[in-house]
C-alpha cells in the first residue's frame, strides 16, 4: 500500500493522482478453452507477470490473484486481424479483443513507433502492429495516390536495394502491389518479373513477400512467382471450375496462405456489415466518425453476386485445407478497426468455413503465418493476450461478441471499454453552449464547510473504486493556503487491485460524471501546493482521446 499526503490550494482545473501497478495475477476458472486449434473443457487459466503461467492450473491460489468465473464462457486467444493500414485509431481494435493488427501499408514513423514501444513492452494500451510499412508499388501504382512520397520500382534490378530499404526501416515483411485497377481509375502494375525479383530479394533477407491482387490472373501469377500469401481475394460474378480447381491446387502445392478480406470485398459490392451496425454492443464503443467509415462502401449499389467468385474460392480452399488468415483490410470504406473482425468470422463461415476453423483464421493461422511465435494460442508462455466471451464461438460464430473481458500483455482493458462508451455517449448528449468561466479563472471556493466551485459537479475524491480497484481517497479541509484560503488535504491510499490504480482529488466541470464542456476560454492551470517530496500528476481528460493529456511535478514539503 502506498500512502501519501497532499495539501492543496486549486484555482483552475483539476488534479488527479496515479501510480502505475505491477503486473497482475487472474485465474480463468471453469472455462472452456479454444487453444487456437481446437476446444478444451473445463480449464483454468493462470495469469502472470504478462504471459499465460498455465494453461491447466491445479495448484493453489494465491491471495492476491484475481478469479474470474469461466462456466458457460470460452476463452480465446487475443484476435488477429491478418489485414489493416493501422494509420488511426491505433487504441480501438483492443476493444474489441482485436490484440495483435498485421499492417499492410503504413507511414515509416507510425511503423517504427510502435516497434519501438512493443520492444520497450510499453504497448499494453493499444494493439501490437507488425507491418509493411511502405508497399512495393509500380511509380502510379495503386499506393501513390494518398498523398504520401513513397519510393517505387520499375525494374528487377531495383528489388534487392528496394527491399533492404524496407528492412533497414523495419518492416517485417514485404507486401507487393499487383494492381491494374478497373472502370474507376486505372493503376500502373508492377510486371510479373519484378515481381518475382522482390519476392526472391525478400526470401534472400528471410522475410516473407505478400501479394496484393484484385483479379484471378495476377493471384496465379503471384502464386507462381512464389509468393508466401495473397492479401486479398478477388470480386467477381462467376469463375470457371477448372479454373478454380487450379487456383486452388496452386496455392496448396506453394504452401501459400490466402487472406480473403470479405470486409473490403463486400464494401465493393456495395454492402454494409449490417449485423455490427445493428449492434447496440458494438456501436456504444464507436463515435460518430467512426461509425460513419464503417457504415460506408465503395460501391454505389448492392451487387452481391460479386462475391460468388469469392466466396467460391474460400470454400474450395477450405476444403483443401489451403491456410486460410482472417483479414478485414480496416481503414477503408464500409470496415473499422476491431469490430469488422467479427463481422469478417462470420463471413468466413458464410463461404463454408467452420466456426472451428474461422477461429483458427483469427488467431494460431495468422501467427504461424507471419512467424508471430509468441501470441495465437492459449499455451504456457505465451503472451496473455485474451478474449473472453459468453457462449460457444466454435459453434455459434456470433458469440465472439459476446465480450466479457480482454486482457492485453496481462492485464485487462475493460477501462479502455468503459471510458470509450462514456465517451460516445457524451457525444451523443446536445451539444450544449461553451462555458464561460468566472472572471477571475478560479474555480475552486474552498471554504472550511465545503469544496465549493462555481460550475459543474466540482470537487471530490477520485479512486480506481468504481472500475473494480481497491484504492482509497480521504479529503478534508483546512486553513493551511498561505493566502489565507481554505486548502484541501487529500490521503489517498493507492492499493493493487486494478490493472492501473490510481487515487486523488478530481474536478468534473459538466453537470454529469465524465461529461465533456467547453473550456475553450481557459488557457492556464495554476494552483499552489505542498505534500511529501514525491512525483504526482496532474491529468485533464479531452474528449474524443482515451489517455488523459498528464503532466508531472514534485510535491516539496513547502508551498509552491
Amino acid at each position: 500500500m502506498n500512502k501519501k499526503r497532499l495539501h492543496l490550494a486549486l484555482a483552475a482545473c483539476g488534479l488527479c493522482l496515479s501510480l502505475s501497478a505491477s503486473a497482475s495475477s487472474w485465474l480463468i476458472q471453469n472455462v472452456r478453452v479454444f487453444d487456437g486449434e481446437k476446444i478444451q473443457l473445463n480449464r483454468n487459466v493462470l495469469i502472470a507477470d504478462g504471459k499465460i503461467a498455465d494453461p491447466d492450473f491445479k495448484g493453489k491460489v494465491a491471495a492476491d490473484t484475481r478469479l474470474v468465473d469461466g462456466k458457460g464462457r470460452t476463452l480465446l486467444p487475443g484476435l488477429i486481424d491478418a489485414h489493416v493500414h493501422a494509420y488511426q485509431y491505433p487504441d480501438l481494435p483492443l476493444l474489441f479483443g482485436v490484440t495483435t493488427q498485421i499492417d499492410m501499408f503504413t507511414g515509416v514513423e507510425n511503423m517504427q513507433n510502435v516497434n519501438a514501444k512493443m520492444q520497450r513492452g510499453e504497448n499494453g494500451r493499444q494493439a501490437d502492429m507488425f507491418s509493411a510499412g511502405t508497399l512495393a508499388t509500380a511509380p502510379g501504382g495503386h499506393g501513390t495516390e494518398y498523398g504520401m512520397l513513397i519510393p517505387t520500382l520499375e525494374k528487377p534490378e531495383q528489388a534487392q536495394d528496394w527491399v533492404d530499404a524496407r528492412i533497414a526501416e523495419g518492416s517485417h515483411f514485404i507486401k507487393i502491389v499487383m494492381e491494374p485497377g478497373g472502370e474507376w481509375r486505372h493503376f500502373n502494375s508492377l510486371d510479373t518479373a519484378t515481381v518475382q525479383a522482390l519476392i526472391t530479394a525478400a526470401h534472400q533477407r528471410n522475410k516473407l513477400a505478400v501479394v496484393h491482387i484484385s483479379t484471378l490472373q495476377d493471384a496465379r501469377s503471384a502464386l507462381e512467382s512464389g509468393a508466401d500469401g495473397l492479401v486479398h481475394l478477388f470480386v467477381a460474378k462467376a469463375i470457371n471450375p477448372s479454373e478454380l480447381e487450379q487456383l486452388v491446387m496452386l496455392a496448396k502445392h506453394r504452401h501459400a496462405f490466402i487472406i480473403p478480406t470479405f470486409s473490403v470485398l463486400e464494401s465493393i459490392a456495395g454492402l454494409k456489415s449490417g449485423d455490427i451496425l445493428s449492434d447496440r454492443h458494438f456501436t456504444a464503443l464507436l463515435n460518430k466518425p467512426q461509425l460513419q467509415a464503417l457504415n460506408a462502401s465503395y460501391g454505389s449499389k448492392p451487387n452481391p453476386d460479386l462475391l460468388i467468385a469469392p466466396k467460391a474460392v474460400t470454400a474450395a480452399l477450405s476444403a483443401a485445407q489451403v491456410r486460410l488468415l482472417a483479414g478485414t483490410d480496416a481503414g477503408n470504406a464500409g470496415t473499422q478497426y476491431g469490430a469488422s473482425l467479427h463481422h469478417e468470422l462470420a463471413a468466413l463461415v458464410q463461404a463454408g468455413l467452420t466456426p472451428l476453423a474461422a477461429l483458427t483464421a483469427a488467431t494460431s493461422a495468422p501467427a504461424d503465418a507471419f512467424q508471430l511465435k509468441d501470441r495465437g494460442r492459449i499455451a504456457k508462455d505465451y503472451k496473455a493476450d485474451l478474449l473472453l466471451v459468453e457462449g460457444a464461438p466454435d459453434q455459434d460464430i456470433q458469440a465472439t461478441r459476446r465480450i466479457v473481458e480482454i486482457w492485453k500483455d496481462g492485464e485487462s482493458v475493460t477501462d479502455l471499454r468503459e471510458k470509450k462508451r462514456e465517451l460516445v455517449a457524451s457525444e451523443n448528449q446536445p451539444k450544449k453552449q461553451g462555458l464561460h468561466l468566472p472572471a477571475d479563472g478560479r474555480i475552486s471556493l474552498f471554504s472550511q464547510e465545503k469544496l465549493a466551485s462555481p460550475f459543474g459537479l466540482g470537487w471530490g475524491p477520485s479512486n480506481d473504486g468504481f472500475m473494480g480497484g481497491k484504492s482509497s481517497t480521504e479529503l478534508t479541509l483546512s486553513g493551511a493556503a498561505p493566502n489565507g484560503q481554505a486548502a484541501v488535504s487529500v490521503h489517498a491510499q493507492v492499493k493493487p487491485g486494478f490493472a492501473y490504480p490510481w487515487s486523488g482529488v478530481a474536478f468534473m466541470p459538466g453537470k454529469q460524471v465524465m461529461e465533456a464542456v467547453d473550456l475553450s476560454m481557459a488557457n492556464t492551470l495554476k494552483f499552489r501546493v505542498k505534500g511529501d517530496g514525491k512525483r504526482y500528476q496532474v491529468a485533464i481528460t479531452v474528449q474524443g482521446s482515451y489517455v488523459p493529456i498528464m503532466v508531472g511535478f514534485t510535491a516539496s514539503e513547502e508551498w509552491q
